[in-house]
């Protein structure tokens, strides 16, 4: 099995070739291919590559599928005896990333 972990806004994901994956938002545009260059750690079937912090040399191509917002959470502050309650709603944007390919530049 072949994967990698990337990082992308302070999160990491498990990148596996054909899969589809979603991440916080991203800047680029729909339908475009983009490089992920933060790869932490690249496994093949017989050797594992970890980074100090990232692997050098690695990166993880992929196209943008979609932005979307995921669903609405509410934020409720109260205080008791004190008539304070304030209601606030939040959606997250997230950026679908269909992984293409992960590559290693040799050690030569």
């Amino acid at each position: 099995m072949h994967y990698a972990i990337i990082q992308s806004g302070g999160k990491q994901y498990k990148a596996i070739p054909g899969d589809v994956i979603d991440v916080d938002h991203l800047p680029d545009k729909e339908g475009k291919n983009i490089t992920l260059k933060q790869v932490l750690l690249v496994a093949n079937d017989d050797e594992i590559l970890v980074g100090t912090p990232t692997v050098k040399g690695a990166s993880v191509k992929a196209k943008v599928l979609e932005h979307y917002r995921g669903r609405k959470i509410l934020v409720f502050k109260y205080i008791p005896r004190e008539n304070y309650r304030r209601r606030k709603g939040h959606r997250q944007t997230y950026t679908r990333l269909q992984i293409n390919k992960i590559t290693v530049k040799s050690k030569e």
